[in-house]
């Protein structure tokens, strides 16, 4: 969501009692459901591959061309582990809001450092609009994989989402205008939460070459074999879609999206509004939790809702949950809300512009809980140990 202001310090609080007294309570699981489809665009994307040829993420990473900067000192938040900043012109970008955040520890665990194909890294998701201003349509959406492993260059490549279209002999791509507010990295695949429908889906092993020449309004074929993307080098194609559906009155709103390893799900979250708002709906918001298959990184072809959950805090940009323990930021609120169903919940202060959360597991060192703010000119990326907000 687009927050106006920037808020770069925070420090936490206890909960308070009017906190206390609100806490989620339980809706009808078997009324949210799924279906997923991970063959869509198999035609298109073979044909793309062919065309184009693939990078492996290590590949991408080495070609890395933008240079991540350290934290301010300025930016302070109650159990600050670590961070970081966008360079100068992605941190200013008017056009380009970051939103959603996974990790390479949500796509393999903590197995070798969580490395995913040699590399540590942590993605971000992106919306582009066609100007500057909040009235401006989303344009086109993306990716950033930031490498974080010491080992290698602090850098990161952006990545264009792209939806396969044309045919098999003349395949080509055009942009993908969501607001890509939550994503989630599980094995090979990349959830994206696509707010009105659930979420589109992509295959990290598929990651197409193009050509970044030409000018920056050109998208797919051109002529013959000749295929442009923005300037951008690289390009992920989508490979299938996971569709929302409900037997209540009200649709779901997927506005948020985080992967909890522990129960091998997703678990998503709606922004609403108390009242007062135009462009979200006024009325409490939800979260729904969705198991993947058994033994897999996708889901069923049909998937019933695992758990379900009204909410009494309202903004929410973010969730994430693990162990049974619930994590919501509200941008509009400034605060991180915690709850389980014995311990009841919690509010701690939090940053203004903040976004998506994405829990870390570490054997070694504390868990953390990784999120980002969206304000131009104060995008930091970071990370606190989950034991100062909530803890257990």
């Amino acid at each position: 969501m687009f927050a106006a202001g920037l808020l770069v310090a925070a420090a936490t609080v206890g909960a308070s009692p009017a906190a206390a007294a609100a806490a989620p309570t339980t809706l009808p699981a078997s009324e949210y459901t799924l279906t997923a489809d991970y063959h869509r665009f198999d035609t298109l994307d073979s044909a793309l591959v062919t065309a184009l040829g693939t990078s492996a993420v290590h590949t991408v990473m080495e070609n890395a061309n933008h240079d991540r900067q350290a934290l301010p000192s300025s930016f302070s938040v109650g159990g600050l582990s670590t961070g970081f900043r966008f360079d100068d012109g992605d941190n200013s970008d008017c056009q380009s809001f970051p939103q959603g955040i996974t990790t390479s520890r949500d796509a393999v665990g903590t197995a070798d450092s969580g490395n995913y194909d040699g590399h540590q890294l942590v993605l971000v998701s992106w919306y582009t609009k066609d100007g500057c201003g909040s009235a401006r349509p989303q344009q086109r959406s993306r990716i950033t994989l930031v490498d974080w492993d010491a080992t290698y260059p602090n850098t990161y490549r952006k990545i264009l989402l792209v939806e396969p279209t044309g045919t098999a002999a003349a395949p080509n791509f055009k942009d993908i205008p969501i607001h890509a507010g939550g994503v989630s990295w599980y094995g090979n695949y990349l959830y994206v939460a696509d707010t009105g429908h659930g979420m589109r889906v992509f295959d990290m092993r598929k990651i197409l070459n193009t050509d970044p020449g030409g000018t920056a309004d050109q998208i797919g074929r051109q002529s013959g074999t000749l295929y442009y993307a923005h300037n951008y080098a690289y390009v992920l194609p989508q490979i299938g879609t996971v569709t929302s559906r409900t037997t209540s009155d009200t649709d779901l709103v997927w506005s948020s999206i985080s992967l909890d390893r522990v129960s091998k799900s997703i678990v998503m979250a709606e922004y609403t509004c108390q009242s007062g708002c135009t462009d979200y709906p006024n009325r409490p918001p939800r979260a729904v939790r969705f198991p993947f298959a058994s033994g897999a990184t996708t889901f069923a072809a049909t998937t019933t809702a695992a758990q379900a959950l009204q909410l009494p805090w309202y903004n929410l940009n973010g969730v994430a949950s693990h162990n049974g323990r619930w994590w919501f930021n509200s941008s509009g609120q400034k605060k991180l809300y915690y709850w389980t169903p014995t311990a009841g919940p919690a509010t701690f202060a939090w940053v203004g512009g903040g976004e998506s959360l994405s829990y870390w597991e570490d054997t070694a060192d504390p868990d953390l809980l990784w999120s980002l703010q969206e304000t131009t000119g104060g995008r930091n990326v970071f990370a606190v140990n989950q034991a100062t907000y909530g803890g257990g």
